[in-house]
C-alpha cells in the first residue's frame, strides 16, 4: 500500500495539526514523519546578494490548498535540474513554505474477511502518514531570480511543465529590480 492520491487531501477543509512537544503529556502528535524536502535554496545565492540577478519571479497560490512535501520535492528536483542545465548556475530558486501540517490516515482493510479484522470508524483518529504545507490565497510558493529575459522564459516554461504536480491554481508575478553596478 502506497500513498493515497493527492485529491484525498489537497482541497479539503482542514484544522492544522502540528502540536509536538518533548514532554509526552503536552504532545498531541506522537510520531512526526520526516520532511521529504532536501533543500530549500538552490542556485547561486552569492550573485543574488550582490544584486546580479535583477529578474525576480514569485509563484503564488490563488486558492486555499494543501501541498504535500512529496509534490514540493518532485517539483524541486525537476525544476532545479532543468534550470541548472539551461542557465548554468546563473539563477536562484527558493521553496518558500515549510510543510508543518501532519496528515493522518485511518487505515482500513478491504477484501474478504476484512469485516472481522477492521474496527471501521470506531477510534478513527488515524496515524501520521505525511506532511503538507497549508496555503492560503496569495501565499508564496516558489521564488526565482534570473539574469535576463531568456532566464525568465525558461522559468515560465519549467513552471508550465510542473503544473500538473501541484494542486490548485498558481499565479506568476515578475518584478525587475535594477542591477547593482559596482562603485568606482
Amino acid at each position: 500500500m502506497g500513498l493515497r492520491k493527492a485529491s484525498a487531501y489537497s482541497r479539503k477543509p482542514v484544522v492544522p495539526y502540528t502540536r509536538t512537544s518533548k514532554r509526552k503529556g503536552k504532545a498531541y502528535v506522537k510520531v512526526v514523519p520526516a520532511s521529504k524536502i532536501v533543500k530549500f535554496t538552490m542556485g547561486n545565492e552569492a550573485w543574488f546578494k550582490q544584486g546580479k540577478l535583477p529578474y525576480q519571479l514569485t509563484v503564488t497560490s490563488t486558492e486555499k490548498i494543501q501541498v504535500r512535501d512529496h509534490a514540493l520535492e518532485a517539483c524541486r528536483q525537476y525544476m532545479n535540474k532543468q534550470l541548472d542545465k539551461a542557465l548554468l548556475d546563473k539563477y536562484l530558486f527558493k521553496i518558500i513554505p515549510y510543510p508543518h501540517h501532519i496528515q493522518r490516515e485511518n487505515k482500513m482493510l478491504t477484501g474478504a474477511g476484512a469485516d472481522r479484522m477492521s474496527t471501521g470508524m470506531q477510534l478513527s483518529f488515524g496515524k501520521s502518514v505525511g506532511r503538507s504545507a497549508l496555503m492560503k490565497p496569495g501565499r508564496e510558493l516558489f521564488f526565482f531570480a534570473v539574469l535576463n529575459e531568456a532566464g525568465v522564459a525558461m522559468v515560465r516554461k519549467v513552471l508550465r511543465e510542473i503544473r500538473p504536480k501541484l494542486p490548485g491554481r498558481i499565479k506568476v508575478d515578475l518584478k525587475v529590480v535594477p542591477a547593482v553596478t559596482p562603485a568606482q
